[in-house]
């Protein structure tokens, strides 16, 4: 069994800090390049997501690594013990990306080839991809069988009129063939997964398969509490899969800093794993990396590692339903009545990577009730910024009862939360209706941090007197407070 990475750096980009190594605020080419050797030999990471969607990305990276950092690489092989993962556009959903799909595709003979020629004994250095908004088998056969039967054949096909073949006339296409890593977005999809992952699997054989959940976008469409309990419920059916099939399958979980987002940070690695015991592959996301001390990041890998993966621990489904389908609908309530403020400030979060415009022709936005937002970070951030953390949203219509059922499924429910409640402002007269009565119930400890709740009220006031002219500061100086943007 090939080494499966525990730890997947992502370019996702939630972080304050500006990373040591940066040529400006906004991480882009050659910086990319450099943090995916820095999260390789310093860090300990073993996989690089490389983010084809939504921004630039530099084809040539493997080419790059090999020839910049040759004695690293000539000790630790690219392909087998640590990894660089395309995240490619997926066509059905991306319209105007969709050849990117074929570009990166064909470029994986390519990386092949580079490394080859660096160490003969090299093993492929790229031979997966990560196909995001996944919602079918279909999906994921398109992808696989593109590469099989239009990129790797191409070894014995022949040019019109001509006596060699493509592979005689430019070299042999490796690998045969790629493993296509689905990305579950949506709370319906992530419910789904086994069932599409079951279709997918039979007529291949596979010595693994991984499978990807999200937990940022899924948690902006429908809550907090909806996105945690897909997650459970699509981890142990997975679980459940695996065992009935007698393929491993082995998920990785899309988490950030913000508890919103999965609140994966150096100082919750045994919460993290406590709660989901199952995952095998966790992301590593910018503020992770960035916003903590060099050796507490380095610490929290490395135990990250140490920590043994086991079963997916079952959850009463039905009950998890009934609770996320009162808090979803409540949840988007508040949001679209919360839309303004949000898209209002979402505009003066720091940009961290260069990325394409999220609207218009190269780009999109995130939909809630058909109400446009930002992405997930920039929402996550403007909701902090009011004072107002979104992980709140929602839990007014939970009753004693429901309450006590998630503190008994969700591991660290009250601790998230008390993560989470530190930042609120009571006082806000943004706050949704009934968000007070609802922090009282929970009866959870906590300690404010008076000094975010201060510049909370800052930009409240700003925005009643319609001055935005600090508003970038001052959302900066807030996230600083918090180790993350969003």
């Amino acid at each position: 069994m090939p080494h499966i990475p525990r730890c997947m750096s992502t370019q996702h980009p939630d972080n304050v800090q500006i990373p040591f190594f940066a040529s400006e605020a906004e991480l882009q080419g050659e910086d990319e390049v450099q943090e995916a050797y820095y999260v390789f030999s310093h860090l300990g990471c073993d996989e690089q997501m490389w983010d084809y969607e939504g921004k630039e990305v530099d084809n040539f990276v493997v080419k790059k690594l090999l020839s910049t950092y040759e004695p690293f690489f000539r000790q630790v092989l690219l392909g087998e013990h640590v990894f660089i993962t395309p995240r490619v556009p997926n066509p059905a959903i991306e319209k105007t990306e969709a050849k990117i799909l074929l570009e990166t595709l064909g470029s994986i003979p390519r990386s092949y080839d580079a490394a080859v020629l660096f160490n003969p004994q090299n093993p492929p250095p790229i031979f997966e991809v990560i196909l995001p908004m996944t919602v079918s088998a279909a999906d994921i056969n398109r992808v696989y069988a593109y590469y099989v039967h239009f990129i790797a054949a191409k070894d014995n096909q022949r040019i019109p009129g001509d006596t060699l073949t493509i592979g005689e006339w430019l070299g042999c296409f490796r690998p045969q063939r790629i493993n296509v890593i689905p990305l579950f977005e949506g709370v319906e999809n992530l419910l789904n997964a086994a069932k599409v992952m079951e279709e997918y699997l039979q007529d291949k054989e596979l010595e693994y398969q991984r499978v990807f959940f999200a937990r940022s976008d899924p948690a902006m469409n429908s809550g907090l509490v909806s996105t945690v309990l897909a997650n459970k419920i699509a981890l142990y059916q997975l679980d459940q899969l695996s065992k009935r099939l007698g393929i491993e399958l082995y998920p990785i979980l899309g988490m950030g800093s913000a508890p919103f987002r999965g609140n994966l940070k150096p100082t919750t690695i045994e919460a993290v794993t406590r709660e989901f015991p199952s995952v095998q592959t966790f992301t590593i996301q910018s503020a992770f990396k960035y916003d903590y001390s060099p050796l507490e990041v380095v610490t929290a890998i490395q135990r990250l590692k140490q920590i043994p993966r086991r079963p997916a621990t079952e959850v009463d489904a039905e009950q998890c339903f009934a609770i996320m389908e009162k808090t979803t609908q409540v949840y988007r309530e508040q949001v679209i009545q919360l839309a303004p403020l949000i898209n209002l400030l979402a505009k003066y979060v720091p940009r961290r990577r260069k990325r394409k415009s999220h609207s218009g022709l190269f780009g999109y936005f995130r939909n809630v009730s058909h109400v446009s937002l930002p992405r997930a970070i920039a929402f996550t951030c403007a909701l902090y910024s009011l004072g107002i953390p979104p992980e709140l949203l929602g839990l007014h219509v939970l009753s004693n009862e429901e309450i006590n059922f998630l503190r008994q499924t969700v591991v660290n429910f009250d601790a998230d939360l008390a993560d989470t409640l530190k930042y609120v402002d009571l006082d806000s007269p943004y706050l949704p209706p009934r968000i007070c009565q609802a922090v009282e119930r929970l009866q959870i400890d906590y300690q404010p941090d008076n000094e975010h709740i201060r510049i909370s009220r800052e930009i409240t006031q700003a925005i009643r007197d319609n001055r935005s002219e600090h508003f970038d500061e001052l959302i900066l100086r807030a996230a600083s407070l918090r180790r993350f943007l969003g």
